[in-house]
């Protein structure tokens, strides 16, 4: 699945992932590669990028959305630092 993670100022990630794990306002939640569309607010916490099985990537975010749409996830994000 194509991921991209985007702040108002910056392009943070983009590129093809196995996965990601996602803080969601009510819980923690992980995306798949075609997974069903989704949208979903994101609460504080840790992005986890599953890169492959075994190479990942990891943000702190403070908010923000999340679109999945046709195998493409689009991640709208504040206060990220990795």
């Amino acid at each position: 699945m194509t991921l991209e993670i985007l702040t108002p100022e910056t392009k943070l990630y983009s590129g093809d992932v196995y996965g990601i794990q996602l803080p969601g306002i009510e819980g923690s939640f992980e995306i798949l590669d075609k997974h069903a569309p989704l949208v979903a607010a994101l609460g504080k916490g840790n992005i986890k990028i599953l890169k492959s099985k075994t190479d990942t990537a990891n943000y702190k975010i403070e908010s923000g959305f999340v679109e999945v749409l046709n195998n493409k996830t689009t991640v709208l994000v504040e206060g990220a630092t990795e």
